[in-house]
């Protein structure tokens, strides 16, 4: 199998969305073919951070929505999602809390880390997890 394809934001986008018919299907193509096991597909966690905000604020999608997607992507076959574990961490908190997704994701990335403290005027979000203290 040739190197792996790097897939953007409006690809995931397009075929979640399904709002211009034929990149749909371009896309529905793509992530068949990954099914199949005929390609494999490559993806960051931005991307991933992009498709979260571009369904909240301009779909308006609920989180619980959002999640789907989300564990959609990162259930495929033959997509690799960067940092895989901090996302699925992070949209699982995202979606069962009071935060955006990036606070969720910093949040993960903390206790991937092993850190137990955070600088931040933002402290709502932080207060209340478990093994992580604001500073001030």
């Amino acid at each position: 199998m040739d190197e792996p394809i790097f897939v953007d934001t409006n690809v995931f986008l397009r075929f979640f969305v399904r709002d211009v018919e034929s990149l749909y299907q371009k896309a529905m193509g793509l992530f068949e073919k990954a099914e199949n096991g005929e390609v494999k597909l490559e993806t960051s966690d931005i991307v991933i951070a992009e498709i979260v905000w571009v369904l909240e604020s301009y779909y308006d999608f609920s989180k619980a929505e959002i999640k789907e997607v989300v564990d959609t992507i990162l259930e495929t076959k033959n997509i690799r999602v960067a940092n895989y574990e901090r996302i699925k961490e992070a949209i699982s908190l995202y979606a069962s809390e009071k935060m955006d997704f990036i606070d969720a994701y910093n949040i993960a990335y903390i206790k991937a880390r092993g850190h137990t403290k955070v600088a931040t005027f933002d402290i709502k979000h932080f207060k209340n997890i478990q093994g992580i203290a604001p500073i001030w």
